[in-house]
């Protein structure tokens, strides 16, 4: 089955440099028998995020951008009162290092459905890991949380909610963007300079 993925990506890849359009591919990862919230499934994201994008950084796929989610699920960082972990903090600050390591093209984080607490807490473990993304695509950790309100209280209570709370999480995120690096970046000094040409 990765080898029609793998000649799918291929196709898209060649397609969108055939038009000089850029390929953003996003790497979902997964378990066809474990659960992606479980503690088994935690134990295995670092090393499925790193050979994915180790496979997907090869030149016959033609991938501009990556969109993955972060090397390791939060919830099983040690800390904060977790009663079950797969890694301690410096163990995923390396997980974090070796993914970063893997992409051999620029990278934005996806938040994965996770909270705004959580995805914030993320981003600051890549920055202290060092990790170089480019940014972030983050949707639900941004106004999630007015669902809810919506359903129970209306229009009214939500926009006041996205005023205020739905504001202060995207300037969450906005803040932790200080470590990310201009995609352009990765490709050294001169790529900035060749795009105006």
């Amino acid at each position: 089955m990765n080898d029609v993925k793998h000649a799918w990506v291929e196709r898209i890849g060649a397609e969108c440099a055939g038009v000089d359009a850029p390929f953003f591919l996003e790497l979902v990862v997964y378990h066809d028998e474990m659960e992606e919230k479980s503690l088994e499934f935690a134990r295995l994201k670092p090393e499925t995020v790193v050979r994915s994008l180790e496979e997907f950084s090869k030149p016959c796929y033609s991938v501009d951008v990556f969109k993955v989610g972060v090397p390791v699920n939060m919830a099983f960082v040690a800390g904060a009162g977790r009663s079950e972990t797969a890694y301690t903090r410096e163990e995923a600050k390396g997980h974090f290092q070796d993914a970063s390591a893997a992409a051999g093209k620029p990278f934005i984080y996806l938040s994965e459905g996770v909270s705004n607490e959580t995805f914030n807490e993320a981003l600051e473990l890549a920055a202290e890991a060092g990790a170089r993304f480019s940014g972030v695509l983050c949707g639900r950790a941004t106004w999630k949380d007015g669902v809810e309100i919506f359903a129970k209280r209306g229009m009214a209570a939500l926009e006041e909610w996205l005023g205020g709370r739905g504001v202060k999480n995207i300037q969450r995120v906005n803040e932790r963007l200080r470590a990310a690096a201009p995609w352009f970046a990765f490709y050294g000094a001169g790529a900035a300079a060749d795009l105006s040409d």
